[in-house]
C-alpha cells in the first residue's frame, strides 16, 4: 500500500530527480526538514516504488553513440506469443535504449543509439532483421535534439 505524497515528499522527489547524487543532508537543507525525517521519507519513497533507482546520465556523443534513430516496428502477426517474444528479445539488444508498445500504424517504437549511419544500417540488417516475425520497419533519424528530459513533472 502506498501513502499519499505531501509537499515535502514532492520537494524531495524534485530535488533527487534534479540531482540524484545529493547527500541526504543536502536534500534536507533544500527542502527545509531535518536529516532524520528526510532519510526516512527517502527510504519510504524508494520502498513504495516512487523512486525506481539512481543513474548517471551519460553523454552519447562523447561515447560514440550520438546517432539517434527512432525505429518503428510492425510485426508480421500480432499475437501474445509473438509480442512477448519480441519484448523479451529487445530487452537484450544493447543498441535499443527505449522500447514502447504503441498504437497506430506500428506495433513498437524503439530508440536506437548508434555510432553513425553505417552502424545503424548494420544493426538494422544483422540485429533487428534477425528477429523472425518483423513485418516492416520505418526509421526516423534525429537531426537535432531540442529537449531531452529524464524527469517527470511532480
Amino acid at each position: 500500500m502506498t501513502s499519499q505524497l505531501d509537499n515535502y515528499d514532492l520537494k524531495i522527489l524534485r530535488e533527487l530527480q534534479r540531482e540524484g547524487r545529493l547527500a541526504t543532508k543536502q536534500v534536507a537543507q533544500r527542502v527545509g526538514l531535518s536529516l532524520t525525517p528526510v532519510y526516512e521519507r527517502i527510504k519510504r519513497l524508494e520502498q513504495e516504488g516512487y523512486i525506481d533507482g539512481y543513474h548517471a546520465v551519460l553523454n552519447a556523443e562523447r561515447l560514440g553513440r550520438g546517432f539517434i534513430v527512432f525505429c518503428h516496428v510492425k510485426l508480421q502477426k500480432m499475437s501474445g506469443e509473438v509480442v512477448n517474444k519480441f519484448q523479451e528479445w529487445v530487452k537484450g539488444v544493447e543498441e535499443v535504449t527505449e522500447c514502447y508498445n504503441v498504437s497506430g500504424a506500428f506495433d513498437f517504437q524503439l530508440k536506437v543509439h548508434a555510432a553513425d549511419m553505417k552502424r545503424y544500417h548494420d544493426f538494422l540488417l544483422s540485429v533487428l532483421g534477425a528477429f523472425p516475425g518483423i513485418g516492416s520497419v520505418e526509421s526516423t533519424f534525429v537531426m537535432k535534439q531540442v529537449k531531452h528530459s529524464y524527469g517527470i513533472p511532480v
